[in-house]
């Protein structure tokens, strides 16, 4: 028996009727923490029964003792057993009658421990199978993914028997954000937290491995302080990971003191597993989904564009499918100004006058400032405390964070598309890209549209300047080019007023012509100096074209007249002439808003056909100048001519005379009857001499000269027959005065023959008359 007792596995403890141990093998030493010594003389029920169960026990011993009837006997019973130290633990309890007197109860106890904990252990798997069946039969049927997280929620709670499960996503501004939860969460689906202090999830975050905290006591920090006035002392996470990334962890939490078993970890990253199987299928179907969504908005846009939709229309579908493809519930669309400000162009969800299309902004710091200032998208995490009147707009409208993408037109930075969230959470990763796609079929409709305006405003520019240049190359006056100038300028660029100005030498600004839609336009004449920082004077100063946008606080007459013109802003191009700055072509605008972009180059254009009229006005005038000069002069050189001419015959008449006066007073006295013959006398021939000259003069007036011909010859003539008649008279023609050299050597010949050969003279009257008619006679 002893050998028995020794050998036996399980533990055999012997009592007697008063149920105090009489034998107590070395196996129930090992198992309850007695020793042999101690156990002996001591009863069952203080020896190995839980205090909770005594009073049963004794009750049930008695009666067996006393009756001998044991309904137990022979039965193996589960009961809970109690160690030495008071520990509990489950035994198995096999009881028998020890044949004989004194009555014996023989008990063999098998600690169930490890059987129960096996036990424990399977029904476990089992469970945790059933619930990852469940949950992957959801995630494989596409369930939500919102359904899936509740599902594993309920069954990691059912799991590890805790009373709050929570699934947290990681957000990409640093904080997490409550998905699903089961149990009795203090904290409802949306919370927020930030992972700056010590927890769980910050841990997991960190590094992307289970954590766990045991005593949220022993934390500093104020996320500790959330949980303790929650009642929670315990948590256990595993991490989420999708592609490769942290995605979010599942939290375990417990209000219990003991800690979570050593395996919570790893049960807890079996059904995470899952969890991001179900959310990569989820986002891979939402991605799907929208792409599809994506790309029907742009068919959409793009058939817009391919028809040459007008701009606002447009612009105001854009708007419309950004907001209901990337589900942002404020759009707004605006073209950069040159002044900084901005132009809404197209808007979905503001609501109020300030983001209706067509509205200028002033600039203002923010997301379209940014996206200006750099080229590219750029974020806006939240408009609170910004100040200016812009972002205080959107903040009453409801926007808390914003996106913004740059239009980009010909490598210009055109405008901006900006999407804005009104609630918590963040806007997604991805909606720069998917801006983007929006954005390019926007730059094209743009460059389309501009294309088609360039090529229709230069159609447009191209016959206004034709119908200029063709007066200036027709020789126009110089007032009906300035006045067509004006008029054509005005037109063109939509203009309420243009005026050509001229910059005098001391300093003054002459209007030379001027054209307006309502009479705004400075009068024709006006003249003032040139000062304050009128466009005048500015383009006077800088030989280039400007523009001044307000006139407001700008001193000066000039400024004060177009003020009162109601002129708020101006555009001005020089008129160069042979490299001076002659005066300058200047349009006006009585609108709020400034002249457009690229003013200044078409104006320029006209510009430069006025310098062309004006030089060729300058050039005319200087011909006819030149050849009025050259006039005085032939006229001035013939009437020298003529006035030596005609000292000349005058002198060689009266020395003609003289010599036949002489020739005559040697005439031999024979021939008296010469002498008294008055056309054969000196005298006579002189007279006769004029007469001839006359004659000649008359028939030989010709167009030798044609500037004052006539009036030389009647001068001439009168001259000859007059020798005391002034001679500043025009000149005689070519025939007369060739005319006038022929009888004059005709005379001198005459002379010299008759003075060589006198006798002949003196021998014949009749061949001395016939001399002198001879010297008569032109030929």
């Amino acid at each position: 028996m002893s050998a028995y007792l020794e050998a036996a596995l399980d533990c055999v403890v012997v009592a007697d009727a008063s149920g105090c141990v009489v034998e107590f093998n070395p196996a129930a030493v090992r198992t309850f923490g007695y020793s042999r010594e101690q156990a002996l003389g001591r009863t069952l029920a203080e020896l190995i029964v839980p205090p909770a169960l005594r009073q049963r026990h004794s009750e049930a011993f008695e009666r067996f003792a006393a009756t001998g009837e044991g309904r137990l006997l022979g039965q193996r019973l589960e009961l809970t057993g109690m160690r030495a130290d008071g520990s509990e633990f489950p035994i198995e309890l096999a009881l028998s009658r020890v044949e004989g007197e004194p009555l014996l109860v023989c008990g063999a106890l098998r600690d169930l421990t490890d059987a129960k904990r096996a036990e424990d252990d399977l029904r476990r798997h089992a469970a945790e199978h059933a619930a990852l069946r469940r949950v992957a039969t959801l995630v494989a049927n596409g369930a939500p993914p919102a359904e899936v997280f509740a599902a594993v929620a309920e069954g990691v709670a059912e799991l590890l028997d805790v009373p709050a499960i929570s699934m947290v996503r990681f957000d990409r501004d640093g904080t997490a954000s409550k998905v699903a939860g089961w149990g009795e969460s203090p904290f409802p689906v949306g919370s927020r937290w930030a992972l700056d202090d010590p927890s769980v999830m910050a841990l997991t975050a960190e590094t992307g491995r289970p954590a766990r905290i045991d005593d949220y006591a022993k934390v500093p920090g104020r996320h500790a302080e959330r949980m303790g006035a929650a009642g929670i002392r315990s948590a256990v996470g595993v991490p989420i990971t999708v592609d490769g990334g942290s995605w979010g962890v599942i939290l375990a939490f417990s209000w219990e003191p003991e800690p979570f078993s050593d395996d919570a970890e790893a049960q807890l990253a079996r059904f995470t597993e899952l969890v991001a199987t179900a959310i990569a299928n989820a986002q891979a179907r939402d991605d799907l989904r929208k792409l599809a969504d994506e790309q029907a908005a742009l068919r959409g846009v793009a058939t817009l564009v391919a028809r040459g939709a007008e701009a606002s229309e447009l612009f105001a579908r854009v708007a419309e499918e950004v907001a209901h493809v990337l589900d942002a519930p404020l759009i707004g669309m605006a073209r950069y100004e040159t002044d900084g400000s901005s132009t809404l162009i197209g808007a979905w969800g503001h609501e109020g006058r300030l983001f209706a299309p067509g509205t200028r902004l002033p600039p203002h710091p923010g997301l379209w400032a940014e996206v200006r200032r750099t080229g590219r998208p750029a974020r806006v995490e939240s408009y609170a405390g910004v100040g200016d009147a812009v972002s205080t707009a959107l903040a009453t409208d409801g926007a808390r964070a914003g996106v913004g993408v740059p239009i980009t037109v010909n490598d210009d930075i055109w405008g901006v598309v900006s999407a804005l969230s009104t609630d918590e959470k963040p806007l997604p990763d991805d909606i720069e890209a998917r801006l983007v796609s929006f954005t390019e079929l926007v730059a094209t409709a743009i460059a389309n549209t501009q294309a088609r305006y360039d090529l229709r405003q230069l159609a447009d520019e191209q016959a206004a300047l034709r119908t200029v240049a063709t007066l200036v190359a027709e020789g126009a006056e110089s007032r009906g080019v300035f006045d067509a100038v004006c008029e054509e300028t005005g037109r063109l660029l939509g203009a309420r007023s243009v005026n050509l100005a001229r910059f005098t030498s001391d300093g003054f600004n002459l209007t030379m012509a001027g054209w307006s839609v309502h009479d705004t336009h400075v009068p024709t004449g006006t003249r003032l100096p040139l000062e304050g920082e009128t466009i005048n004077t500015i383009v006077r100063r800088t030989r280039a074209p400007a523009r001044v946008d307000s006139y407001e606080g700008v001193e000066g007459e000039l400024a004060e007249l177009i003020r009162r013109r109601e002129i708020s802003s101006e555009v001005g191009a020089p008129v160069i002439v042979e490299g001076e700055t002659w005066g300058a072509l200047i349009a006006g605008w009585d609108g709020p808003e400034p002249s457009p972009e690229g003013t200044e180059r078409r104006l320029a254009s006209f510009a430069e056909l006025i310098a062309t009229a004006v030089s060729n006005a300058a050039n005319r005038s200087e011909l006819i100048a030149s050849r009025a000069r050259i006039v005085a002069a032939a006229d001035q050189e013939r009437r020298r001519i003529e006035r030596n001419l005609h000292d000349g015959v005058q002198q060689q008449l009266v020395a003609l005379q003289l010599e036949l006066k002489t020739v005559e007073a040697g005439i031999p006295a024979d021939l008296e009857p010469i002498q008294q013959d008055p056309g054969a006398s000196a005298s006579g021939a002189g007279n006769r001499a004029r007469r001839r000259a006359r004659d000649l003069a008359r028939r030989s007036s010709g167009n030798a000269f044609p500037v004052g011909a006539g009036a030389g010859a009647a001068n001439a003539d009168a001259s000859l027959t007059d020798p005391g008649r002034p001679r500043d008279r025009p000149a005689r023609s070519a025939a007369r005065l060739g005319g006038d050299r022929l009888l004059l050597r005709r005379l001198r010949g005459a002379g010299k023959r008759d003075q060589a050969r006198p006798g002949k003279l003196r021998k014949r009257r009749g061949e001395g008359v016939q001399r002198l008619a001879e010297c008569e006679r032109p030929g």
